[in-house]
């Protein structure tokens, strides 16, 4: 009995291992490249004050891959920001560089700079894929995207469910602020702390034709060299497209556990229709409208001023324009108002953005 289950055994492997050298028989090691970038003109007006006007090659960003295998594989990405890097100013960062394992639809992983699967624009932000010029100030102010670091993820798809395990480096608690929340906090990969690494799970639904609704939950004991301090992140998201209309929404909330700041919050809405059909064209003209609200200090110990002066509503009126789905042409206007002292911008933003 025990012979014929060695002999089972032997079969088993050698079956197993033939089939495997069957599926990369026909496979060709490859190497894959593409990028995205952004051009900006931006005007800020605030009540009697001069116009501020700059001109800006926001973003440029490289991405290499090789496949070495069907599961086996290598992606990268390299952003240059604001052109150039000189005392201080423009920013040359390795956002993604990791080892990808993919099993089948239900289970992958990665290993090495990861995105965090934070909202939905974190880990897909290539500008003809989301409105307006710039990127939602909630992704800058409540999701400190583009989030990534050193770490591990586990991802997969099964019936209907899209999920995201990410284990990573954690954040800086000495560089938290009231009027940045827990952006400043990113390690971005350099020389990391991982005495207290973060946590971020991600699951989205995918059962309804054109529609993706879902939500992460975050955690980290965040370490600085003087301060410790408890940070969870909960938000929701959906996203909407069907035939012309497009629908996104999005809302989160930062709890800290230590000091002054309590908690961030923020929400914002799109919503935008493609005319093209009026006009007869393949050219996509989707005009959009934005509603958002956000404070880095939503809640603070000691109330008042602390709390208004970060607390900025922003309504937007935009248009995009795709002669084809990898190039976009954006123009937006709207105002933005800080609670303290109903203080007022006037902000009208130009954009040109392609990828590939």
């Amino acid at each position: 009995m025990f012979s014929n289950f060695r002999n089972l055994t032997i079969l088993t492997i050698l079956t197993t291992n033939f089939l495997f050298a069957q599926s990369d028989q026909f496979f060709e090691s490859k190497s894959s490249f593409s990028g995205y970038g952004e051009l900006h003109y931006n005007q800020n007006q605030k009540e009697k004050e001069s116009a501020s006007k700059t001109l800006d090659f926001h973003r440029f960003v490289m991405f290499f891959g090789y496949s070495w295998t069907e599961k086996w594989s290598f992606k990268s990405e390299i952003e240059l920001e604001h052109n150039f890097v000189q005392k201080g100013e423009g920013e040359l960062e390795l956002e993604q560089a990791y080892v990808n394992y993919h099993h089948a639809d239900w289970f992958g992983f990665q290993v090495g700079v990861v995105l965090p699967s934070v909202g939905l624009i974190n880990e897909y932000h290539e500008p003809p894929l989301f409105f307006g010029v710039e990127r939602p100030d909630y992704h800058n102010k409540i999701i400190p995207t583009t989030w990534f670091g050193n770490g591990m993820a586990f991802y997969g798809t099964y019936n209907f469910f899209d999920y995201k395990l990410t284990i990573m480096e954690g954040l800086n608690s000495d560089k938290f602020s009231e009027s940045s929340g827990i952006r400043n906090g990113r390690l971005k990969g350099f020389k990391a702390n991982a005495k207290n690494l973060l946590y971020n799970l991600r699951i989205d639904y995918l059962g309804v034709a054109g529609l993706k609704i879902g939500g992460s939950y975050t955690f980290n004991k965040a370490t600085g060299e003087t301060s410790t301090n408890k940070i969870s992140l909960l938000e929701f998201h959906s996203a909407y497209h069907q035939r012309n209309f497009y629908s996104v929404f999005e809302i989160g909330n930062i709890s800290y556990e230590k000091g002054n700041l309590e908690s961030s919050f923020g929400y914002y809405f799109d919503i935008g229709y493609n005319i093209s059909d009026a006009f007869n064209c393949d050219t996509k003209i989707i005009p959009f409208f934005r509603y958002s609200d956000y404070n880095t200090a939503a809640k603070t110990k000691t109330g008042g001023d602390s709390e208004k002066k970060n607390h900025f509503t922003y309504w937007m009126i935009g248009l995009s324009v795709k002669p084809i789905p990898q190039i976009v042409f954006k123009l937006d206007y709207g105002t933005s108002t800080k609670e303290l002292g109903n203080e007022k911008t006037k902000l009208f933003n130009l954009g040109i953005g392609y990828m590939f």
